[in-house]
């Protein structure tokens, strides 16, 4: 069985067993002491009733990985509360075929030294599926968590965990020969964001001026609860006629405090107004819902 690092909220000595942290207790990446297994111990010994044998350091030729997919290729996505589970797999290949793989994501610089954040994956081995007798797939399953749970066990419990992650990647060939490293790429985990729009007065004279406000709130792990974003963020403003399936850009605005969005324009023709955020490296993108506007 692989050997497993907690991942958990505390204050002092590294532990590979469980850790808790009061759920009221504010913890921030500054209060965090984590450990993920080597590459050595994700392969290590005591393979269990499978056979799989330890890390080998021999100087056989390592498994090739051809690809490596993380949540189908999209960010991954949290909000306050909803614990989300995604797959993540990489393909490799190896003259003797591929017996197992591991993939995780870690937040810092270093996995030794500099180790704020980590995901771990789910299963204990992966479920590989060959395409030959040289070249599989193999699958694992990852659940992230925002915030702490009632035991004061959370892996987002920082909003400064919000951003690019580092994908460590292990193949483990059937002659025993490994490969692994903890920079294969990063990968984006982000705060969910929340857009709202309104456009008034409703309904309006043609050629009159119509005002549109809105505000742009995303998840807050720390507390639970959807926040202002900051000022400054760059939010477009569009507008179809109410004949037509596409959007079209009017003007670019920005955020004002707390998130606040507010515009106006000359009311042409009928149909909807909405606000679209493109996001930002810690922050998701989000579009809102149009708001209709009769003209008359």
């Amino acid at each position: 069985m692989r050997i497993r690092a907690t991942v958990a909220a505390v204050t002092g000595a590294l532990t590979l067993s469980a850790l808790v942290v009061p759920a009221a207790q504010a913890v921030s990446t500054d209060d965090v002491v984590l450990q993920k297994p080597s590459g050595a111990e994700v392969f290590g010994a005591g393979a269990g009733a499978s056979g799989r044998s330890a890390f080998s350091t021999a100087a056989a030729a390592e498994p090739t990985v051809t690809s490596v997919s993380v949540n189908g290729g999209k960010n991954v996505v949290l909000g306050t509360t909803t614990v989300k589970t995604f797959t993540v797999s990489v393909t490799a290949t190896h003259a003797s075929g591929i017996a197992d793989a591991y993939i995780d994501l870690w937040h810092g610089s270093d996995p030794d030294t500099d180790l704020d954040g980590y995901l771990p994956p789910n299963e204990d081995y992966a479920t590989c599926t060959a395409a030959s007798a040289t070249t599989s797939t193999c699958k694992l399953t990852i659940t992230a968590r925002p915030g702490l749970d009632d035991d004061g066990i959370g892996e987002l419990y920082d909003n400064a965990l919000a951003g690019s992650w580092h994908v460590s990647v292990g193949v483990l060939a059937n002659d025993e020969s490994a490969y692994y490293t903890d920079f294969y790429k990063t990968h984006k985990v982000q705060r969910q964001s929340k857009l709202t729009v309104n456009a008034a007065p409703e309904p309006v004279k043609k050629g009159a001026t119509l005002t549109v406000t809105g505000k742009l709130t995303r998840a807050d792990w720390e507390t639970g609860k959807y926040a202002g974003i900051p000022s400054g963020q760059s939010v477009a403003l569009q507008f179809r006629n109410a004949d037509s399936s596409a959007y079209s850009n009017v003007k670019g605005i920005k955020t004002t405090s707390g998130g606040a969005l507010k515009t106006t324009v000359k009311a042409a023709s009928d149909g909807y107004h909405r606000f679209n955020y493109k996001g930002i490296t810690s922050t998701a993108a989000s579009v809102a819902t149009g708001d209709y506007v009769d003209v008359k």
